[in-house]
């Protein structure tokens, strides 16, 4: 792991320390003491023990689970991306965006063994305080205490030197079995991987086999533990979603900028973004700002292309909040501020299929009919149109499926620490699972008639339109935590005009 390494071999040609003794006795000494902690107890504390029961509650024998938060992601050379913890650690500690990398959360065996191993702060009068680019404060600024995160957490801190100890407390054949999230972090596996020891007459192998189901026993049960969500849960989802909703303003107060610019999808883009960083964490994944044809391409994030007058532009963007939950919002919005009656025609069809799915959310209906709800209604408007070979009926059987030429996703999926929620979680729980309270997900129908389909009118060419809710399963339905952001096309029209320059 990175703190086994010697300060020499873990400094760069950048951060390279003076080797000058005198130097060292400067740059070590002189510094104020440390004020006094500010560190508050977070809110999400208690419901992160919660669920760290829970999870222990899903295995039937003694366990350790080892949760990583994960380390930075190389951007270019010895540059990172911005660090974002694994889901799962964020879900279990209830930490946000003050997190640290490399931090690991053990669990178990018992509801009440539950450690948070860090780095602490190296002390000003050490080389690692002014000469190490990764974890000097010097170089990243000022880092927490292992009590103040004992104090944020409610958890018991250790330093992350001794996790090794840790993990190997009474592991063994008859004692508590150690999992560990997998591809969390590579270092912590390996660790893991060399205290849970040789299997059977010493091959490696075959018991590393047997690790990774069990492991991945515990990747499914961290995933499937976010399907329902709890009050703080949903309380952080409706921050994210008002200010995205926020960040959709700004973006239509922009369109004139955008006009006049050769790369105006990148103006979008750029004052979402502007946005999501001064109200929220970041953007929750990498906005889509795509005009006229663009839109016809599911995921455009290249962003590079012009907005002009008479497009459509389709906004796939969410603001992800200090917690690191995050919204999904799309609308598809007309450059003018009026859409066309062939935009305004297939903008309908998708509101009709989006409507449509609503209707089906609640208690007991299963996860896949509210696709297959906006199907239905799909199906039968292409058809209207003409441009399905067969019947609409013909279309919806699972052997047929033309329809899905212009509507090739998935309707829905969940919403939460992830953009695409609870993704490991097991089919029957998640594609054949069942709606409950407290439940968060999309509802995302969409046309997109490619600038080169042959096999519809040259008026529809061109044409991509998406609209993009989030919803929350309530004990009687749902509710449209989005609602604040227009949806009809006459609701849109009046909401850009009150936003556009006159």
């Amino acid at each position: 792991m990175t703190d086994s390494q010697p300060l020499d071999e873990r400094v760069t040609n950048r951060s390279l320390r003076p080797d000058s003794p005198t130097f060292l006795s400067w740059v070590t000494s002189g510094w104020a003491p440390r004020g006094t902690s500010t560190a508050q107890r977070s809110p999400a504390a208690d419901y992160a023990a919660q669920r760290r029961a829970r999870l222990l509650d899903r295995f039937d024998r003694p366990v350790r689970l080892v949760v990583p938060a994960g380390t930075p992601k190389v951007r270019s050379n010895d540059t990172d991306y911005r660090f974002r913890p694994h889901a799962a650690f964020a879900h279990l500690t209830g930490l946000g965006a003050e997190q640290e990398p490399d931090a690991v959360l053990t669990v178990g065996p018992g509801p009440d063994d539950a450690t948070l191993y860090l780095r602490p702060p190296a002390g000003r009068d050490t080389p690692e305080f002014f000469a190490d680019a990764a974890t000097g404060e010097f170089w990243v600024g000022s880092r927490p205490t292992l009590d103040d995160m004992a104090t944020v957490t409610g958890l018991r801190t250790a330093d992350l030197a001794d996790l090794r100890d840790g993990l190997a407390q009474d592991v063994g054949d008859d004692g508590v079995q150690l999992l560990v999230v997998p591809l969390a972090d590579a270092a912590v596996t390996a660790l893991v991987d060399e205290v849970r020891g040789p299997g059977p007459d010493g091959d490696d192998r075959l018991r590393s086999d047997d690790r990774l189901h069990s492991d991945d026993q515990l990747r499914e049960a961290v995933s499937e533990l976010r399907l329902v969500k709890d009050a703080y849960e949903v309380a952080e989802l409706r921050t994210a979603v008002a200010a995205t909703v926020a960040g959709f303003e700004q973006v239509v107060r922009a369109l004139p900028r955008a006009l006049a610019h050769p790369r105006g999808e990148r103006v979008v883009e750029g004052t979402f973004l502007g946005h999501a960083r001064t109200e929220g964490n970041a953007v929750g994944y990498e906005t889509i700002a795509a005009a006229g044809p663009h839109a016809t391409t599911l995921h455009w994030t290249d962003d590079d292309g012009p907005v002009r007058p008479g497009d459509l532009l389709l906004l796939d963007a969410g603001v992800e909040a200090d917690s690191l939950y995050t919204a999904d919002l799309t609308r598809t919005l007309p450059v003018d501020g009026r859409y066309t009656p062939v935009q305004r025609r297939v903008y309908q069809a998708v509101l009709d299929a989006a409507d449509a799915a609503f209707a089906v959310v609640r208690p007991g209906v299963r996860f896949r009919e509210v696709h297959d709800a906006a199907m239905q209604v799909l199906a039968h408007r292409l058809a209207d149109w003409g441009l399905l070979p067969v019947p609409p009926q013909i279309a919806l059987d699972p052997d047929q499926q033309q329809h899905r030429r212009w509507m090739v996703h998935g309707t829905s999926h969940h919403l939460g620490l992830d953009v695409h929620d609870c993704a490991q979680a097991r089919r029957t729980l998640y594609l054949d699972g069942v709606l409950e309270p407290g439940m968060v997900l999309t509802v995302e129908p969409g046309l997109y008639f490619q600038p080169d389909d042959l096999l519809v009118p040259p008026e529809y060419r061109g044409i991509g339109v998406r609209i993009e809710d989030d919803v929350l399963v309530t004990a009687d339905g749902c509710e449209n935590l989005s609602a604040a952001l227009p949806r009809t096309p006459d609701a849109v029209e009046t909401w850009m005009a009150a936003l556009l320059p006159g």
